[in-house]
C-alpha cells in the first residue's frame, strides 16, 4: 500500500513538473527576466484575465491599465515569437528577457539593438508588475 501512494505521488509529482513553464489557454504570455550580475529570475506568467503571477506565486492582479498593455505587447508580438527572435545583448546588458506565447519566443536584453515598441513597452510592464505587485524594487 505504501509504494502505490509513493507511486502516485511521483506520478502526480511528474504531471505536475511536465505542465511548468508553459503557455496554456488563457494565457497570454510567460516572460522571465534575468539579472546578469546576480542571476536572480523573475518569472512573470500574465493571463487572459489580467492574473498574474510572479515566480509561481499566487495569483495577483494586474490594473486595466497594464492589462490592456499587456494584451496589445501579446498581439503585437505575434509574428515575432513565431520567428523565434534571438536579439543579443550589447556590452553592459544588465537583463536579459524570455518571452514566450503561444506562437513561439523571444530572447534579448534590456540594451539589444533593433528593439521594438513593443518589446520596449513589455520591459515596462516587467517593470512596473516587478515593483507594484510583486514586491520586486529595481
Amino acid at each position: 500500500m505504501r509504494r502505490l501512494g509513493a507511486g502516485l505521488l511521483a506520478l502526480a509529482l511528474v504531471l505536475l513538473c511536465a505542465a511548468c513553464g508553459e503557455v496554456k489557454p488563457g494565457d497570454l504570455f510567460i516572460l522571465t527576466r534575468t539579472d546578469a550580475a546576480t542571476h536572480a529570475h523573475l518569472t512573470l506568467l500574465i493571463n487572459e484575465e489580467g492574473g498574474v503571477q510572479c515566480n509561481g506565486g499566487q495569483e495577483l492582479k494586474l490594473t486595466d491599465q497594464n492589462l490592456v498593455l499587456a494584451r496589445g505587447v501579446e498581439e503585437e508580438l505575434h509574428e515575432t515569437s513565431a520567428a523565434h527572435t534571438v536579439l543579443p545583448p550589447k556590452p553592459g546588458s544588465v537583463y536579459t528577457y524570455s518571452y514566450r506565447d503561444e506562437a513561439g519566443t523571444i530572447t534579448f536584453s534590456d540594451n539589444s539593438a533593433g528593439k521594438s515598441k513593443a518589446l520596449q513597452q513589455l520591459q515596462l510592464l516587467v517593470l512596473q508588475t516587478a515593483q507594484q505587485l510583486c514586491g520586486i524594487s529595481d
